[in-house]
């Protein structure tokens, strides 16, 4: 399944209610319709001068471990619903010592698309081998600069030649598994923009999806550059030839538009609640509702007995929230 091209026909569709009357069908059927995204351990090896890893007080909040007994209950309760399982959202998945075996957990529960996001500099050529044989459909690289130098300082702890190393082990991996996918996000600052013209010097021709997200503040982090007007600037130059070269390629691109990273899009609460509805949230700290156990409860029962379904039908006939203090900011993305 090409989990990007159900992503555009989201955004082809423009009507609110629209959407969400498919999901309260799909939701009605008993049909997939909803994202884990599951962060088995909180951890990071890496010390990211834009992620909140470089934060020591906020390190200091994240904490824990699921264990694998854990995560099996888990993928009872939610994995069924899923139409994707991301295994690695905000920390790094390879610290976890069964990640092979919770790749395994979503493919026996038959969950159509498996990722795996995650700095790649613990990931060896064997783990990679038995992920992919255990159903893992995309490998999803965060590098934020295509020069040691660059590549290094932004990311603290981090060794370039494991990331080219990593890259071969992919293109060796590819080779028997072709349906295999490769993505990279690549977080621009004014720091690494000019880099990406070596991207495909570096990657070669194994990319298949690329997401260029524009630098925003998270949290208290060690860099504070988070000035986009040069990004802006430079857009026609950097960004748009980067773009074709991608069509060119039948690579997949996920960046927004050049209006969008000056000006961001205000989304008010009816619109994030598409997102919310189908957004799972998995750690050690919590999961999914914060009422919800899965040691007792599935994802239908839960449904049940919150009256889901008719909270959903009563967002695609009722009326579209207009409090101001309800508006949110954020960059939107287009898939080219």
């Amino acid at each position: 399944m090409n989990i990007y091209n159900i992503l555009r026909l989201g955004t082809r569709i423009k009507s609110r209610r629209l959407k969400l009357l498919g999901l309260w069908l799909f939701h009605v059927l008993g049909k997939r319709y909803i994202g884990v995204f599951l962060d088995p351990v909180l951890a990071c090896n890496f010390r990211c001068k834009m992620c909140y890893f470089s934060d020591e007080e906020k390190r200091k909040s994240l904490r824990g471990s699921l264990k694998y007994e854990e995560m099996e209950a888990i993928a009872g309760s939610l994995f069924h619903r899923a139409l994707k399982l991301q295994v690695g959202c905000g920390a790094e998945p390879t610290l976890h010592k069964d990640l092979v075996k919770v790749i395994a957990l979503g493919k026996k529960y038959r969950v159509p698309y498996v990722s795996l996001t995650t700095n790649g500099n613990l990931l060896t050529k064997e783990q990679l081998t038995a992920a992919v044989e255990n159903g893992l459909d995309e490998l999803t690289l965060s590098a934020h600069g295509f020069t040691r130098e660059t590549y290094e300082y932004l990311m603290t702890n981090g060794r370039f030649d494991l990331f080219r190393q990593l890259l071969a082990n992919v293109a060796e991996v590819k080779r028997q598994h072709p349906e295999f996918k490769l993505r990279i996000n690549y977080t621009i600052n004014n720091d690494n923009l000019e880099e990406l013209s070596r991207i495909w010097e570096v990657v070669g021709d194994e990319l298949d999806i690329l997401q260029l997200r524009p630098i925003q503040k998270i949290g208290e982090s060690e860099y504070k550059d988070f000035d986009l007007a040069k990004i802006y600037a430079r857009y026609d130059a950097v960004l748009v030839p980067l773009i074709e070269e991608c069509r060119r390629r039948q690579i997949t691109c996920l960046v927004p538009e050049k209006q969008n990273i000056i000006v961001l899009e205000e989304n008010e609460a009816d619109d994030n609640s598409i997102e919310k509805i189908t957004y799972c949230y998995v750690s050690p700290q919590e999961c999914w509702q914060d009422d919800f156990d899965y040691r007792t409860e599935t994802f239908e029962s839960y449904a049940a007995s919150h009256h889901m379904g008719r909270q959903l039908l009563g967002k695609v006939f009722g009326r579209k929230a207009r409090k101001k203090a309800d508006v949110t900011r954020k960059m939107n993305y287009n898939i080219k």
